[in-house]
């Protein structure tokens, strides 16, 4: 685990806050704080972290909204986010991995489980940045349709369309494996880090939109096998 890496934890509650900065600071880490939604967002803009680790319930601006401020905004997207939350709800769950958010962990939670989602979330990150020193223009062709992997977009004739990250990173699977079943888990495992939890209902959700992106074009389509996969048919 890269010990210097940046950590902003936000969270209303004091002795959270605390208890955050005096267990991340001894395994290394820098270490900022903020005790609501509006600080934590000046924080990110002075401290510019490599994690955000925040409570979705909080005065000024929920952890919900300073997640949206800062997925709309390319300085900020990549920034990963691990939302904590009281509330053991599949729908919370899923509406913050449709906003954006890397993990959830429903408190109370362990002390090993989060570290081990906080390390596994930096070496994807340092696995994404390794790939960004080589940049290179990635296009695919799917029927008339133009992916540019790279920028994030989706072009049919004169209208492009702006991707998500998750939404790139699933068409790109799907092509790359066209006409072929791509497991639910090779999928999840790939995009997300793991197989688990509400996340497969936000698969779900990254297809149906996907899905809908193609209609325009008659040959192409995404096909659902249930509980198995899905297949790119072109």
């Amino acid at each position: 685990m890269n010990t210097r890496k940046k950590i902003l934890v936000i969270d209303d509650e004091m002795i959270s806050l605390e208890f955050f900065e005096v267990m991340l600071s001894k395994l290394g880490f820098i270490v900022e704080k903020a005790d609501n939604g509006e600080e934590g967002f000046a924080m990110v803009k002075k401290f510019f972290p490599d994690l955000i680790i925040m409570d979705n319930i909080m005065p000024k601006m929920s952890g919900w909204e300073l997640t949206k401020i800062l997925k709309a905004d390319p300085k900020y997207q990549e920034i990963p986010i691990i939302m904590l939350s009281a509330l053991d709800d599949v729908k919370d769950k899923v509406e913050g991995f449709e906003l954006g958010i890397d993990d959830y962990i429903t408190k109370p939670f362990s002390i090993e489980e989060l570290l081990l989602r906080i390390e596994a979330i930096l070496k994807r990150c340092n696995m994404n940045n390794q790939k960004k020193l080589f940049p290179k223009e990635i296009v695919f062709h799917i029927g008339s349709f133009i992916f540019n992997y790279s920028e994030l977009k989706l072009t049919l004739g004169d209208h492009t369309r702006l991707l998500t990250r998750k939404e790139a990173q699933l068409l790109r699977m799907l092509y790359e494996h066209k006409n072929k079943l791509v497991p639910r888990e090779v999928m999840l495992k790939e995009i997300w880090g793991n197989s688990k939890g509400a996340k497969g209902r936000s698969l779900d959700i990254y297809i149906s939109k996907i899905r809908k992106y193609l209609t325009d074009e008659s040959g192409i389509e995404i096909i659902n096998v249930h509980g198995i996969g899905y297949l790119l048919h072109i």
